[in-house]
């Protein structure tokens, strides 16, 4: 099933509450982010693992948990990735991560949902552990997006914590609203 692309440049993030999740990233401190990653990765395993979202496709634009499982994944991956390129590199430029191929390409809704769990927590694990080493010089190395989108390693970081937790409201939220619907 293809999906249609979220084509919205959601960088607008970083500077006012999401309406959906109610995440405000721009009230969010960047030395927070590496436990606030830490706890994304557990409510995953929580998600997944122990039951607590019904799974498949709730139609077909919308991914399962798993699917969303496996992106957050990769994102964590990508984003620490990037952090680095940031720490090492002057101003690098990202190429752009066409997330709906991702998913197709990489199979995401065939996969073990224990092993994509793992992949995940440890990914976390490592992010965040980049992010708790970072001292205040750190925080300001620059980045750029192919679109030409500007970031700093503490908006990058932002940016990204936004983005995971709200594919945890996506899933739950989509579960409460199937719930209230059978009332």
């Amino acid at each position: 099933m293809m999906l249609t692309p979220d084509t919205k440049d959601w960088t607008w993030v970083l500077g006012r509450a999401c309406p959906e999740c109610g995440f405000d990233a721009s009230h969010c401190a960047a030395d927070s982010v590496a436990g606030l990653v830490r706890a994304n990765a557990a409510a995953w395993h929580d998600l997944l693992l122990q039951g607590a979202v019904s799974p498949g496709r709730p139609d077909d634009a919308t991914w399962s948990p798993l699917e969303y499982a496996c992106h957050v994944r990769d994102v964590y991956r990508r984003y620490d990735d990037r952090i680095v390129r940031m720490l090492t590199e002057q101003d690098p430029l990202f190429q752009n991560w066409d997330q709906d191929a991702s998913a197709v390409e990489e199979r995401y809704g065939e996969q073990d949902p224990v092993t994509a769990v793992a992949d995940l927590e440890a990914n976390a694990a490592t992010l965040a552990r980049r992010l708790g080493g970072l001292s205040e010089a750190d925080w300001q190395r620059p980045g750029r997006r192919s679109d030409g989108a500007s970031f700093t390693v503490a908006t990058i970081a932002r940016y990204m914590i936004h983005d995971t937790v709200h594919h945890v409201w996506d899933v739950t939220a989509r579960d409460r609203s199937a719930n209230l619907s059978e009332l």
